[in-house]
């Protein structure tokens, strides 16, 4: 009898074991309900995916009504361990969808669950951040989201049109940051076609990048600063280098360009973030499939510049630049 009874509970349990490892892989689901939770991931914290985390809720709220729907919000600091640490919480609460917001941030999602649906932002070539070979557009998966590329070929037309008779270019980013890479890669081809000069200058993490920086105001005529999240994070530290060498710094975005620079052709974060969040609303209700959603870019690209640093360093800049508010 003791035998029969404890094959009874062995049984029981393995079908609860069962049922509790089919609902912690399906990833979503928990919104059967028509309330969902989601987890945000943001990298660290400046302008740029601070406009791009708030454009996503706000878009997700308005699509699935407030009371429906829940944000898990956590900052990793600039940490892309912390990323790992985040996501893994998330996948272990079984959130309905993860927002990874900029590359370090998708990389830890994509390797944490293949289940959760994953939406990325503020990511400027999926191919690359994901290691994809002969990208096409699409990831397939759990994964797809919005870029934050804005023409290189334009930013090399924008420093050719300020600073035609520079000759040295200075290409200033995080080597930990892949996108980063990809960018100043780019970039550099379009500015040689020109005639330019270009050199790299790049940084580990923010505890080399005075050096760095100094070291780039010291032999460049401008530098360019592409969509670089370390650097969007202390502005502060090159603008205390290049303003008193005179050296002006193209930015690859806005926020980069407020803090430091002088011009960027640059896209709206904010309306990123709303783009993704209309994505997640269509996967959440069932309407998209993610795997079949290509990468969304942004649809339009504006030229601003900095009125107080070029005025500062006697920059005039032609007409068809909106200042920096």
């Amino acid at each position: 009898m003791k035998k029969k009874i404890l094959s009874v509970l062995m049984a029981t349990a393995m079908v609860l074991s069962l049922g509790a490892c089919g609902s912690s892989d399906s990833g979503s689901g928990s919104g059967s309900d028509g309330k969902y939770t989601v987890g945000i991931c943001q990298l660290v914290q400046h302008d740029a995916l601070d406009a791009a985390t708030q454009g996503f809720k706000d878009a997700l709220v308005e699509e699935l009504g407030e009371e429906n729907v829940t944000f898990d919000e956590q900052n990793a600091q600039n940490d892309p361990n912390t990323c790992a640490t985040i996501v893994n919480g998330f996948v272990s609460a079984n959130v309905d969808l993860i927002l990874a917001n900029a590359t370090p941030a998708l990389q830890a999602a994509a390797a944490g669950t293949d289940t959760i649906p994953i939406l990325g932002t503020s990511v400027t070539e999926y191919g690359v951040a994901l290691e994809i070979d002969d990208f096409n557009g699409t990831v397939g998966k759990n994964i797809s989201g919005t870029s934050d590329l804005a023409p290189l070929d334009g930013q090399a037309d924008m420093v050719q049109e300020l600073f035609p008779d520079a000759k040295n270019i200075g290409l200033l980013y995080c080597s930990a940051e892949a996108n980063s890479q990809y960018q100043v890669d780019t970039v550099k081809g379009f500015l040689e076609e020109k005639g330019y000069t270009c050199e790299y200058y790049a940084f580990s993490d923010s505890n080399d990048l005075s050096a760095v920086v100094t070291q780039a105001a010291e032999n460049s005529d401008v530098i360019y600063v592409p969509t670089d999240n370390t650097c969007a994070n202390n502005t502060e530290i090159i603008r205390n280098v290049c303003m008193p060498a005179k050296v002006p710094v193209v930015a690859g975005e806005e926020g980069i360009c407020a803090g430091c620079g002088v011009a960027t052709l640059s896209i709206s974060y904010y309306d990123l973030g709303v783009a993704t969040g209309k994505m997640a609303a269509k996967i959440l209700k069932g309407e998209s499939k993610i795997e079949e959603m290509p990468i969304e870019y942004a649809p339009n690209f504006v030229k601003k510049y900095n009125k107080d640093i070029c005025d500062e360093l006697g920059i005039a800049v032609p007409e068809g630049y909106e200042a920096i508010e």
